[in-house]
């Protein structure tokens, strides 16, 4: 049932490419200031419903409205400009570019929001983008390269943060670093959708879990009742 205060609402979401149907049914739906995960094993669906989310991937059936507007119509900029910022899985920085101008060239205040995400703001953030702030993108590690990812989309100041594998393939201090930055983005308000495999760390910083098995959603609930469903964890998420 949607809420005066209801961000994202997906429903019956079906996606195909081509003549192969990857979504069956998606249920999800995010309240204002809600750190949500979509869970499940690699290849169930997940980059999938972002994809149909964004616009990026057409749905075929079903409904996706954003802050109470109807949007599985509209074209990715459309969905973009009303306020949702991706980190894709990959980062796609633009390597030849310097920090400094991978940051600028998405600088907008799309929420309106009277305290905007600014350069100095990110740079507060994430200290090291500072000190390379003239360094081109193919110069950065791949953890300063997420963090490029996440300071860009900022600076668009979104209404809802999404990101995609959002610490795959980064060493352990640095996975901790980005965890460290998404718990302030959540206690400052921030909407995120996170896709992660550290289902550890996620069921502390997420309000709400959606597990996703062969394009269906499995299960959902808090985090208190996953922790308590060690059978969901080993059926959907366990390797």
């Amino acid at each position: 049932m949607r809420t005066t205060d209801t961000l994202l609402e997906v429903d019956d979401l079906h996606t195909a490419y081509g003549s192969s149907q990857i979504l069956f049914g998606i249920h999800l739906q995010m309240r204002q200031g809600e750190t949500a995960t979509l869970l499940g094993r690699n290849g169930m669906g997940k980059t999938t419903t972002v994809r149909s989310i964004l616009g990026l991937t057409r749905a075929t059936r079903g409904t996706v409205r954003f802050c109470g507007e109807r949007i599985d119509h509209l074209s990715p900029d459309r969905i973009g400009r009303m306020g949702m910022a991706v980190v894709p899985e990959g980062r796609m920085i633009f390597a030849n570019l310097s920090v400094e101008e991978n940051l600028r060239a998405f600088a907008a205040n799309r929420s309106r929001s009277i305290e905007p995400w600014t350069l100095e703001r990110i740079y507060h953030l994430f200290p090291c983008l500072k000190e390379r702030h003239r360094n081109m993108g193919n110069q950065l590690s791949g953890g300063e390269q997420q963090m490029l990812a996440i300071g860009r989309a900022l600076l668009t100041n979104p209404r809802l943060l999404i990101l995609d594998e959002a610490t795959e393939g980064l060493a352990p201090l640095i996975r901790e670093d980005i965890w460290r930055c998404l718990d302030t983005l959540r206690a400052q308000g921030q909407s995120i959708l996170v896709i992660d495999k550290y289902v550890h760390k996620l069921m502390h910083l997420a309000d709400h879990h959606t597990i996703m098995e062969r394009g269906k959603v499995v299960w959902q609930g808090n985090s208190g009742q996953l922790g308590a469903s060690p059978d969901v964890w080993h059926r959907y998420i366990g390797v």
